[in-house]
């Protein structure tokens, strides 16, 4: 759908697309679109991975573009750039304009506003900022109940060690960038490559035990593959320990194979 076409508009930053963005985006109908104001600190659906999780047409301003626009000129901007927007949607925070100076009751000045209430899990209200910081502790069941699905992180599968398949377990190493990791350890995981997604145990840290390099490794569970040079995704689940130094390789091959038991136990409860 072309901008022109577009009669409603969700506006925010969308990071994450969590339940409370949801309820934005199915509210804007037949006609509708997300505006997606880019910030640097999208770092839980960086850039166009946003768009993986919204099923209405988006369009992405940079937030320079906009900061430093008051609060008519704000106006004039989108009705310059959506010539038939009639009706907006957005949360009940939303601030605009220079230094976020102006509120909800400034933008029905020139346009239609439905305004959507403060949703809440559990008693904890639903935000971007909360999520990184549930994600960066490695609470991840609290960070996808507020999601509503797995987090999930996106890379390049590149050469590892080559020690994994020899010694220990072997794994897909993969090359993250912008997106933020969840803290250091061990999860469970989904890991997708070419379209099917495989149980795995993934660990993010540096390996103590061997090169001493960082990481963001999945080995894949029950299955034999070969990856080429192409993209991985993750998805967690659940937190399974700290990152460890162990004494010898041995010791680290009977901690991966608890992992993947406590890996398995957990699908098989599912």
């Amino acid at each position: 759908m072309l901008t022109n076409e577009i009669e409603t508009l969700a506006i925010g930053g969308f990071d994450g697309v969590h339940i409370a963005h949801q309820r934005l985006i199915e509210k804007v109908g037949d006609r509708g679109g997300v505006l997606i104001i880019n910030k640097f600190a999208s770092n839980l659906t960086p850039k166009d991975y946003r768009c993986k999780f919204i099923n209405k047409p988006c369009f992405f301003y940079d937030l320079k573009s906009i900061l430093k626009l008051n609060c008519e000129d704000f106006a004039n901007f989108l009705k310059r750039e959506f010539k038939s927007l009639k009706r907006i949607v957005i949360g009940y925070d939303f601030r605009y304009g220079y230094k976020r100076g102006c509120d909800i009751e400034e933008l029905k000045k020139s346009f239609e506003v439905e305004v959507v209430d403060e949703v809440k899990v559990d008693g904890v209200s639903v935000h971007s900022g909360v999520i990184r910081e549930f994600i960066k502790n490695g609470k991840i069941k609290e960070a996808n109940r507020l999601l509503g699905r797995a987090y999930s992180i996106e890379g390049e599968i590149i050469r590892g060690q080559g020690l994994g398949k020899k010694e220990l377990v072997p794994t897909i190493n993969i090359s993250v960038c912008d997106f933020l990791l969840p803290k250091n350890g061990v999860y469970i995981t989904n890991t997708k490559i070419n379209g099917k997604t495989y149980r795995s145990v993934t660990f993010i840290g540096v390996r103590e035990s061997t090169d001493g390099c960082f990481s963001v490794e999945s080995h894949i569970i029950d299955e034999d593959i070969e990856a080429g040079q192409e993209k991985a995704e993750i998805y967690f689940f659940d937190f399974i320990r700290e990152n460890q130094k162990f004494n010898s390789l041995k010791e680290l091959k009977v901690k991966i194979k608890e992992d993947i038991d406590k890996t398995r136990s957990y699908f098989a409860k599912r």
